[in-house]
């Protein structure tokens, strides 16, 4: 007797062609949705870095300048005049640029009185500074310079008090030392397209007080 071979079940084929392609087209959309997902997050955290790190960079120079400026030291006592302005040791303030004599961090916990002049070179916020020589010497002092923000389109310092005895207190753009004004102000605007912003800094130099 003769056996005969089973016969395949109806319905097991493989896919079809159509089917497959189906199947690719779906999966190639997937592919390129997770992708540009993945490239517009990567996108947005780039941007949210830059701009932390663009605030920590404007945080951290408010500060130095507020420690540096508010911090003058004075002349020894025997210079300061009971009832006026405080004495620094040296101060000049223009519209551009304000020179004075301060005490430098170090890092180190301790600080280290320098020369120092705050000013805008090439479009950059610049701290010039050098070691305060107490004596005379023909020989200017190297400076060191070191950046404090890029990218700045215009620095205008503005110094509060009065040019004369009998004339009221106000803003002036040009200040000789070495009396302190009352109050410094620090504008600063950035380039076109730059999303920072700084506010009006005003720092009070020793906080002067009429009298003291």
């Amino acid at each position: 007797m003769s056996v005969r071979p089973p016969v395949e079940a109806q319905g097991q084929g493989g896919f079809t062609l159509l089917e497959i392609l189906v199947a690719l087209t779906v999966l190639g959309f997937l592919l390129i949705g997770l992708n540009e997902g993945v490239r517009a997050g990567l996108g947005m955290w780039s941007k949210q870095t830059r701009q932390i790190g663009s605030m920590a960079e404007l945080d951290s120079t408010a500060r130095l300048l507020r420690s540096l400026l508010g911090n003058i030291p004075l002349a020894p006592a025997a210079a300061v005049n009971p009832g006026s302005l405080p004495l620094a040791i040296s101060f000049s303030g223009a519209t551009g640029q304000l020179a004075f004599v301060g005490d430098m961090p170090t890092g180190l916990g301790s600080t280290r009185r320098a020369d120092i002049t705050v000013t805008s070179r090439g479009g950059r916020l610049v701290l010039l500074w050098a070691p305060h020589r107490h004596d005379q010497s023909n020989t200017a002092p190297i400076m060191q310079e070191t950046e404090l923000l890029g990218g700045v389109a215009r620095l205008e310092f503005a110094y509060w008090g009065t040019s004369g005895a009998d004339l009221p207190a106000t803003w002036l753009t040009q200040w000789d030392g070495p009396a302190l004004p009352q109050l410094i102000r620090i504008r600063m605007s950035f380039g076109k397209g730059d999303s920072r912003h700084w506010p009006d800094m005003i720092v009070a130099p020793q906080l002067w007080t009429p009298g003291v």
